[in-house]
């Protein structure tokens, strides 16, 4: 008995939900930075403000994936969970934006950092289980093609979140100037759209796709000769000794996944101030100003840029995989990724960051495949959820120790100056690379 395969609709289908959640993750990312500064953070303070991002996914996605193991609903295994993530996330969207609204209660700039952190919880409780879920439904052979569908699809979200503002202001007339303090309306509109988006595409797959039974799911193990330990009691304690026993292979991607995110969340904080300082020639201090908005839209749009290369570059990611390696394929990825970040500190006009951000594209688009296609060979599918949610550890600590430290090396070592937070970030990136060639890829076809 073997899973059955599935065709390219199928697998379309079943990580479409994932296209809502990345636009309304890219709203987030392009963004927040811009609206935290609009409500009065400091350059220097913006990572403090984002560590709520990684200090949700640390908590969330561990418990979640535990969970999702062991839930079996007449609406599915993992499906509730894509669910209720999706509704919370987009209330999160609806409401950072208008956080002024909420000043009765509490300045403005801490109501928008606590909704940044109910984002990222909600998009955290959506997002594991869509991994697992790949893992779930896939046959070996076709994970990476699973895995390379999905980020396309996250890859199309994030260009539609990412390119809104500059669409609704430029093509649809939506005013981007607003009162200091205020947060101008083509954003606030931009999230609303998120937000209904993110909730539609997530009930689509809910709606197209079924989910194999635990029974099921034992079967095909059996089938394919695994065998499993006695089943252990379902305790959230139970996380701690799966934490302690994780594969080989695992440990390994800890560390490519270390500097790939530490490098990946200097990006998405200090870009849209960088930008508007070094290649706007604004002064830190102007977060209010016409040209301004202008340089947060344009980050939007190069943001949009690396996540439609992403998108389109993952389709390629299982042929060249199969040439040369799943690792191999990373590595160099990642090393275009990074000679792309720090190119940004050379580019001579903002038209010109559009070509640094073909070379993010290239690495973003392997970081959300080739890493869970090389882990999925490794662990048991019973516990495909919580490994997935460990897995994430190595996502969250790398940004959790940028949040604290990349604000005070800005200000004190870089001389307030953001643009160098970026190089930085392209450094990652090529350690990162060095690290994937010493990991254990235990089923890729293409032995290295």
């Amino acid at each position: 008995m073997k899973k059955r395969k599935l065709s390219f609709l199928d697998i379309w289908n079943m990580s479409f939900g994932y296209l809502g959640i990345q636009m309304g993750f890219a709203l987030q990312n392009a963004n927040a930075s811009r609206i935290l500064q609009i409500f009065g953070a400091d350059v220097h303070s913006l990572s403090w403000f984002w560590i709520v991002a990684p200090l949700m996914g640390l908590i969330v996605q561990p418990i979640i994936g535990h969970y999702s193991d062991r839930t079996w609903t007449r609406f599915g295994r993992r499906k509730p969970y894509f669910l209720i993530g999706s509704v919370l996330a987009a209330l999160g969207l609806i409401l950072m934006p208008q956080s002024a609204m909420l000043t009765a209660f509490m300045p403005a700039l801490w109501v928008g950092a606590g909704m940044l952190m109910i984002m990222d919880a909600s998009f955290n409780i959506a997002m594991e289980p869509f991994r697992a879920l790949v893992a779930d439904l896939l046959p070996a052979d076709q994970r990476t093609l699973g895995f390379s569908v999905q980020t396309a699809l996250i890859g199309f979200g994030a260009v539609i979140g990412s390119w809104l503002p500059y669409a609704l202001n430029k093509w649809f007339g939506v005013s981007s100037e607003a009162q200091p303090g205020e947060v101008p309306y083509h954003l606030i509109l931009s999230f609303i759209i998120g937000a209904a988006v993110l909730v539609g595409a997530v009930l689509w797959t809910i709606s197209t796709t079924k989910e194999y039974s635990p029974e099921e799911l034992e079967a095909f193990d059996k089938a394919e000769g695994i065998v499993h330990e006695e089943e252990e009691k379902g305790s959230l304690l139970n996380i701690f000794s799966d934490f302690g026993n994780m594969p080989q292979t695992m440990r390994q991607l800890g560390w490519v996944q270390f500097f790939s995110w530490f490098a990946l969340f200097g990006m998405w904080v200090f870009t849209t101030p960088a930008i508007a300082h070094h290649i706007y020639g604004l002064p830190l201090e102007d977060t209010n100003s016409k040209t301004y908005q202008e340089a947060g839209d344009w980050v939007g749009i190069i943001f949009g840029v690396y996540n439609a290369v992403s998108a389109v570059f993952a389709f390629f990611l299982p042929a060249i995989a199969k040439k040369i390696g799943r690792k191999s394929t990373h590595a160099f990825s990642l090393i275009v990724g990074g000679i792309g970040l720090i190119s940004v500190y050379f580019a001579p006009s903002p038209n010109w960051l559009i070509v640094s951000m073909i070379g993010v594209g290239i690495a973003w688009a392997s970081i959300l495949a080739m890493p869970y296609a090389i882990l999925s060979g490794s662990i048991p599918a019973k516990k495909m959820g919580v490994y997935m949610g460990i897995f994430n550890f190595f996502i969250v600590v790398p940004q959790i120790i940028n949040a604290i430290i990349g604000g005070p090396i800005v200000k004190y070592i870089y001389g307030g100056n953001p643009i160098y937070a970026i190089v930085t970030s392209g450094v990652a990136f090529i350690i990162a690379s060095f690290f994937v060639l010493r990991v254990k890829d235990t089923d890729d076809t293409v032995k290295q």
